[in-house]
């Protein structure tokens, strides 16, 4: 896997966009059939921990994680399947992310320096990846325009980029899994 030019993500963002309803409800169909663990946890687990801060905020991180599903399937081809991967690849990749994500989720009590040196651990261990860097930049400001327009959305912000980036993550450790 290689990191998306700008035109190549300009590309897979608007296959994503142009997605009609029925074509968009047989890839989530097909996504939570051969990935049901990770379908899970982008779509149930992951929202409610940003609805907590506000629900608007919540369907719109959904929303983005269906364009993510769209821009990797339209730029990578699609996601192997569960029964094609190691069966405990998604409990692998969050007990690598496990204390990382443990210091985005805003209500754990957590030692503030501790915290702050997992979160920065967090993104560096992002650098050091193969990741989207305009995939994020992109859904950032996403996230960003949407939160000055939705009231009390500024308070979700941070939460909601950092479970992004985590599902970019995700997604990165999918397309490239061993």
């Amino acid at each position: 896997m290689h990191e998306l030019s700008d035109r190549e993500l300009f590309q897979a963002i608007e296959y994503a966009k142009s997605i009609d309803e029925e074509s968009g409800r047989a890839i989530l169909e097909k996504f939570q059939t051969d990935q049901p663990g990770l379908a899970q946890t982008i779509f149930n687990i992951f929202p409610s921990v940003i609805a907590e801060q506000n629900k608007d905020m919540a369907y719109l991180f959904m929303d983005m994680c269906f364009d993510v599903i769209c821009i990797y399937q339209h730029a990578f081809g699609q996601a192997p399947a569960l029964d094609e991967m190691n069966p405990d690849w998604l409990e692998k990749q969050v007990a690598l992310l496990e204390a990382e994500l443990q210091a985005i989720m805003p209500k754990n009590v957590m030692n503030t320096k501790f915290r702050d040196k997992l979160q920065k651990r967090m993104v560096q261990r992002a650098n050091d990846e193969t990741i989207q860097h305009g995939l994020i930049k992109f859904m950032n400001a996403w996230i960003d325009e949407f939160a000055a327009e939705t009231p009390g959305g500024t308070e979700a912000i941070e939460v909601t980029q950092k479970m992004m980036l985590v599902v970019i993550r995700l997604f990165n450790n999918l397309y490239t899994h061993p």
